[in-house]
């Protein structure tokens, strides 16, 4: 089980700690301290910072990024595929690849089931404003639906698993079906962090085998250019070796300010707000209120840590904010949520009640990942994955 795991020292109670630069604390898998105080994660975005400096080494490399992907996709309708979800960072990052990058991205929309109006508004005017053509991958509702409620019934944290695959295998299926070779992802560690792998832990392996064993529906077979939530190793080796599929995040070698990003795409792109970080998808309302009631964990300790790391926010609001529950917990929304999955309250009470669990605690890939480290750091220097997966198997705390 997931305490079993992981010795981990909630706020209030002795041997408790938090980092001297950052939010990160003993509540965080993984977590340690030297002898300032300082935590590894800290050292960990020390590190990322030096591998994507903000400075003019830094500069060349974005541009020879920029003239990689222009050269591969120069024959082609659209040189790149960029995924959006209607927040913040997607919508930026949509905004500098036409307005200052000279991209002409394919931007992809991957729809579970769980969106944001606002933030589907938001899509279609940036789409139309800065005339990108904007297509939607919408899965099998079944499919999803069913993989959500197999991770509840699993009693894991990583409820939006089968919704990370998702989103990438849609960018990765409409590059095959577009025949390019660059994917572009607005995340930056400068501003997210990275989260515990016991968190968030990314495998193809790991949801189909809790899916196996708690799903009803039988999920679609792999093709490329229909990959449905199937993604193993087999398949990231197929897109990324043998396809040469490449993911650039850009916006780690660019100086990204949210308050200044989000003062552009109001002006811009008339962008409104979503209600909360995240909340692009209503189901982080539901996932994290559970995290949070059910884990004892919140996700903005990361994020929040990267803020203050970047000095993007105060660490003492910080830590303040996060002594009250996140505005993104609305309860009319997690009721929505509950229904959406075909739940009644009893239903998801009970649910509530499964032994909380973790990654470990079910078939995965993680052991073959570790025998596969030196290929993973080659292929995140390569770009052929995103460039932060061997930091987040390898360094970011089990």
């Amino acid at each position: 089980m997931y305490h079993d795991y992981f010795t981990l020292t909630p706020r209030g109670k002795d041997g408790y700690r938090i980092c001297t630069r950052c939010t990160v604390d003993t509540t965080v898998p993984g977590a340690t301290f030297d002898s300032d105080g300082v935590c590894n994660f800290c050292h960990l975005h020390s590190k990322l910072e030096q591998q994507f400096p903000l400075n003019a080494t830094g500069e060349v490399r974005k541009q020879q990024w920029l003239d990689e992907i222009r050269r591969i996709g120069r024959n082609t309708e659209f040189d790149c595929i960029l995924g959006v979800s209607g927040g913040r960072d997607s919508m930026y990052t949509l905004w500098l690849a036409v307005k200052e990058w000279g991209l002409r991205p394919l931007a992809v929309h991957f729809n579970d089931g769980f969106g944001n109006p606002t933030a589907g508004e938001n899509m279609y005017k940036a789409a139309s404003k800065l005339g990108v053509t904007l297509r939607t991958v919408t899965s099998d509702w079944r499919e999803s639906k069913d993989i959500k409620l197999s991770l509840l019934k699993a009693g894991v944290p990583d409820l939006e698993v089968g919704t990370d695959i998702g989103i990438a295998t849609a960018l990765y299926s409409m590059a095959v079906r577009n025949n390019l070779r660059s994917v572009i992802v607005g995340q930056s560690f400068r501003t997210e962090g990275i989260a515990p792998l016991s968190w968030n832990y990314l495998d193809g392996k790991y949801l189909s085998e809790i899916h196996r064993k708690f799903g009803t529906v039988e999920l679609r077979p792999w093709k490329a250019e229909d990959p449905g939530f199937r993604l193993g190793l087999r398949q990231i080796f197929d897109y990324t070796v043998r396809r040469r599929i490449r993911t650039y995040p850009l916006l780690y070698l660019t100086n990204y300010n949210r308050a200044e990003a989000e003062k552009i795409i109001k002006r811009d792109l008339d962008w409104v707000y979503p209600g909360a970080h995240y909340f692009d998808d209503l189901f982080q309302s539901l996932m994290h209120w559970y995290h949070r009631t059910k884990f004892g964990f919140d996700r903005r300790t990361y994020n929040y840590a990267a803020l203050v790391r970047d000095g993007q926010m105060l660490r003492e609001d910080a830590i303040r904010n996060l002594e009250t529950p996140y505005c993104i917990e609305d309860p009319k929304v997690i009721e929505l949520c509950v229904r959406r999955l075909g739940l009644s309250q009893d239903d998801f009470a009970e649910l509530m009640k499964v032994p909380a669990m973790n990654f470990r605690d079910y078939p995965n890939s993680y052991s073959l990942i570790r025998k596969l480290r030196p290929a993973i750091w080659l292929l995140s220097r390569l770009n052929l994955v995103p460039a932060t997966a061997y930091d987040k198997y390898f360094h970011a705390g089990l």
